[in-house]
């Protein structure tokens, strides 16, 4: 088969390691053209991996595996499912919106911006396609370096703080993940991810190896408490850097595909922990963004209290919750990033992000005022728009569940609504606020078709998201059941050979992972 998983990691790396050599500011609108081309040939793969994908089975698709380090038995091993699928192509389309997004905002060191966040690309897919511990390790390390330097170099005020906090989070889970990961290869003395599910561990070292996993993803989801540095990279970061992180997440992609399969009894056992810090996010983040006066703040911990949603509907352990967790990762991060691009129109603008600078914006951008309804709506979750769609799922999962669970999280409807129309009305509404914005001007044709391309995916999930549910379906139905059938005996304490052990089939197909059907029935049966 053409590898095609490496084509969509190693194109915009190569591009822009490329865009960089074309000088620091020589030539900035060939940086801005080479940088929109290679964009969109990188995003290009993308087009005959959802046409390709088949989303009856939960199996990985479109698998390469190769020999990496043998004496680590660590492999390039990639693959995608139901769940990966739409997170590689989310990364595809934001990194066309982001070259689009900054093209008049970036005027100095523009080789060096756009070739980073290329290169950041490049990286977010090996993240999302990895099979392989060391591999996934390396790519999601990786990702460090690239937005160090976009939020530390093409920051605002405090970006050097801001750059500094996320570098030093994110590193100390990332340590915590690599301990973890380096006790798994002791046990299997492989890194492969397949190998390392087939394990059956006491619960106390699951519960050790959990909490070593979860402080790295907790950081990027992100979670209560450690949520700390997303509002000052959305205050201090570039706008650009703050919507690839809006729109990617990383963090539930990491709960998803490490903490819950690989540690089923520990995911059971802290569920109730993880459950209150996902309600605390949601109810805490959402009155915190009640107060603040700066839009980019704002957005942030909405941010947090959205991405509560994801991590309480993968602890549900329901199929619903899962393809609700999935859907709100996919929809908010359209979402946000629109929202996040809105933000940044106009503080290139008038170089405020203050809400009490603005008033009566509709007067004078009806066109941006227009579509900023429409994404605030979704972003409060009204029916039609894709922010609806994961919210529900998860609400009826935890309702399910657990009435007061589900009545808990239902809160996010009425505050997101408070602080969603609370800024619309001051920033969008009333009477012309002063002269800045009075002569501002609307939305150029690069703009309008920016933000037009946004709503065209937020209503198109909102009113059709069979497409993606049905490519997530399959295989959450099989992380739901593997994390049930993997967990060990009651009463047993636990060991690496039990009765009941998932059968592994070094001849099965070559991605290592589950191969039945939502049915149970091997695709090559």
């Amino acid at each position: 088969m053409f590898p095609i998983l490496s084509l969509l990691i190693w194109l915009p790396i190569v591009a822009g390691a490329l865009v960089m050599l074309l000088g620091r500011d020589r030539h900035p609108n060939t940086v801005r053209w080479a940088s929109l081309v290679a964009a969109v040939m990188s995003a290009a793969p993308i087009v005959p991996l959802v046409r390709g994908f088949q989303t009856s089975v939960s199996h990985l698709q479109f698998v390469e595996r190769f020999r990496w380090i043998d004496a680590f038995d660590a492999s390039w091993h990639v693959g995608i499912d139901g769940i990966s699928l739409w997170l590689v192509a989310l990364t595809g389309v934001t990194t066309i919106i982001v070259v689009l997004a900054s093209w008049r905002a970036v005027t100095t060191r523009t080789s060096a911006y756009f070739g980073s966040f290329l290169v950041l690309s490049g990286l977010m897919q090996g993240v999302f396609t990895a099979q392989d511990g060391m591999l996934f390790f390396v790519f999601f390390e990786a990702t460090l370096l690239p937005l160090y330097l976009l939020i530390g170099v093409y920051g605002r005020a405090n970006k050097t703080r801001a750059a500094v906090k996320f570098f030093f989070f994110s590193l100390t889970g990332s340590l915590m993940m690599l301990v973890s990961m380096l006790y798994l290869y002791m046990q299997t003395q492989s890194f492969d991810m397949a190998r390392w599910q087939a394990l059956h561990l006491p619960l106390a070292v699951q519960v050790m190896l959990f909490i070593g996993f979860l402080a790295a993803f907790s950081v990027k989801v992100p979670m209560w408490p450690v949520h700390t540095w997303l509002p000052e990279v959305h205050l201090d970061g570039p706008t650009g850097a703050a919507v690839m992180l809006g729109m990617l997440k990383l963090g539930g992609y990491g709960l998803l595909r490490f903490n819950l399969p690989l540690l089923p009894d520990a995911s059971h056992f802290l569920a109730p922990l993880m459950v209150v810090l996902s309600l605390v996010a949601v109810i805490y983040a959402s009155l915190v963004a009640l107060v603040q006066t700066d839009l980019r703040k704002l957005l942030a911990y909405s941010a947090v209290a959205h991405m509560g949603l994801v991590t309480l509907g993968l602890f549900l352990f329901s199929e619903m919750g899962t393809d609700g967790a999935v859907m709100q990762m996919i929809s908010y991060g359209i979402v946000s990033g629109a929202m996040l691009l809105c933000t940044g129109m106009l503080y290139d603008r008038t170089g405020s992000a203050s809400i009490d600078g603005y008033g009566g914006v509709a007067s004078t951008m009806p066109r941006f005022a227009a579509f900023t309804m429409l994404f605030s709506m979704a972003n409060v979750g009204m029916p039609g728009t894709s922010g609806f769609v994961g919210e529900f799922l998860v609400l009826m999962g935890a309702i399910k569940a657990n009435f007061w669970i589900g009545a808990l999280a239902s809160l996010t409807l009425v505050l997101s609504a408070a602080y969603t129309l609370w800024m619309y009305k001051r920033v969008i509404f009333g009477r012309v606020g002063n002269e800045r914005v009075a002569s501002l001007n609307d939305l150029s044709r690069r703009e309008f078709a920016l933000l037009g391309a946004m709503a065209v995916m937020v209503l198109g999930i909102g009113l059709d998201p069979k497409p993606l549910t049905d490519g997530i379906d399959a295989t959450a139905i099989q992380v739901v059941q593997d994390i049930e059938n993997h967990r060990l005996p009651a009463g047993d304490p636990g060991s690496a050979e039990v009765a009941g052990r998932r059968h592994t089939d070094p001849h099965a197909d070559t991605a290592g992972h589950a191969t039945a059907t939502v049915k149970g029935v091997r695709p090559d049966a």
